[in-house]
Order: C-alpha cells, then structure tokens, then sequence
C-alpha cells in the first residue's frame, strides 16, 4: 500500500506563552500544500525501514515512521511485521512538516492496511504523542491551530486561485534555537480574523514571530522573501521555524526567478 505525505506551510505563526512542560502555545493558520513524499509499506517477516530520496539524518531506528507503527502496535498486538519505504522530496528542517507527515500518514495507512477501524479523533491522539505537528496531517485541511499546533479548529479557506513558490536554500534552522530567540506574548491580532481578508492584504499584518530573527542569523531568506515581492507576489512569508519560504501569486502569474542553483524550488499552480 503506498501513500503520498503532503507538506504545509503556516500563514501567520504567533508564541503566545511558554508552558510549565517546556512547550509553548501558539496560534498559526496550517495550510496544506501538493509537494508529497511517496510511503509504502508491505506486510513482512521482520520489521524493517529504508529511505531513498533526500538524505534522512538521524539513526533509522527512531525514524517517526518506524514510532507510529510501533505505537499503534502497543495497542494492536495482532499488527503484522511490516517493511516501510520511504521516498522523501519535502525538504528537512525547512518548516514544511514532512517528517510530521509521514509520520501521520504511516498511523492512517496502517489503520486502513488492517482494518483497525481508528475515528479521526483517535487517529489525532495518537499523531499528538508523536509531535506538534502531526496532527494536522490527520486532518489535512486548512486549520486555525493553537496548543502546541495540536488543538485545530478548520477553516474555510480555499487559495485554488492563486500559485505558489516554494523556496528552501538548503539552511537548516534549528527549531530549539528559534524558540530561545523569542519574547512570548498575545498578539496584536486574531489570525482568524485576517486571514478572512483578501490575501493582497495580508502582507503587513500576517506575520511570522520566527522571521526577525531566523532572518538575522540568515539574511539570504529575508533576501528570498523580498524577490518574491519584487516578482509580484500577492504575500511572502517563511514557513514554521524555517528555513522554507513561499510566495503565493496571481494564478499562473509566477514570475522566471533565477534562483541559485543550489536551492530546491517547487511551483505550485
């Protein structure tokens, strides 16, 4: 069986405290997006992960694909040994959320391969044991998000009309540090509220609290926002922590960028 994991990008993204358990509580507009990674997984004798694609850091053991099927197995002890694949393409550490992502497609691809009959909502309780992200992916629409990311509110919002660029130059932020960088308090403003306006005026009010200072210790991204600006785009803005940054156009209205050689860039129209 073989799923294709999706990435997301935040519109807006508020730290509105740190909590006693070390997290913070956010507010953020999750927005899913067309740049996939490939997932299979087939019934096996052993347990077993690979991956191909963009190199994956870490020991392969703590993969989060490898996390979820064993975290449903603690509760389905009939689940099969099972050999899992996975392509990746959505870059890492660029505030796009793949990792999350296969990580919540892994938990409803097995529900599916198995018949394990999971709701929605037991689906987003396990994806929350496994990161602050990944149960958006459950959900996978767009949503106003608050908690950790964990607690998702849908919303109608449908950006069909427009095209988007992705650019991720290749930097990895990481996401401890950008924590560390910010000052935590209640926004001047309700996502939900601006996010209803029209997308061309977004651009003074919809922020990211990580772009100050990711942009300071990374000015090339403060740099790659303002040409997609200067190329017509409706609203720019970094993803997550980063260090992805996109550009939402006029449909089909994508200017020829010439971006560095180095960089991975997808056009979504």
């Amino acid at each position: 069986m073989i799923v294709f994991p999706n990435c997301k990008i935040n519109l807006g993204l508020h730290v509105t405290r740190k909590r006693p358990d070390g997290f913070h509580d956010l507010e953020t507009i999750f927005y899913p997006l067309p740049v996939n990674d490939a997932l299979e997984v087939i019934t096996h004798t052993t347990l077993q992960f690979e991956s191909s694609g963009v190199p994956v850091p870490g020991n392969a053991a703590d993969n989060l694909c490898l996390r979820a099927f064993q975290l449903l197995q603690s509760d389905f002890p009939q689940l099969p040994p099972v050999s899992i694949h996975l392509l990746k393409n959505i870059p890492i550490g660029a505030g796009l959320g793949g990792g999350s992502a296969d990580a919540a497609f892994m938990l409803q691809l097995l529900d599916q391969k198995f018949q394990l009959g999971l709701t929605e909502a037991a689906l987003v309780d396990y994806a929350a044991q496994l990161g602050s992200d990944c149960p958006f992916f459950i959900v996978n629409r767009p949503c106003y998000a608050t908690g950790r990311g964990e607690i998702m509110e849908p919303i109608t919002l449908d950006l069909s009309g427009y095209s988007f660029v992705l650019v991720h130059p290749g930097i990895h932020v990481n996401t401890g540090w950008a924590f560390k960088q910010l000052t935590p308090g209640t926004p001047a403003y309700s996502l939900r509220e601006v996010i209803q306006t029209p997308v061309e005026l977004w651009k003074d009010v919809l922020t990211n609290a990580f772009e100050a200072p990711v942009f300071q210790a990374h000015p090339v991204l403060g740099y790659i926002k303002a040409q997609m600006y200067s190329s017509g785009a409706a609203y720019a803005a970094m993803s997550g922590s980063g260090s992805a940054v996109f550009g939402i156009f006029p449909k089909n209205k994508i200017a020829d960028i010439l971006w560095d050689a180095s960089y991975r860039v997808f056009t979504i129209r």
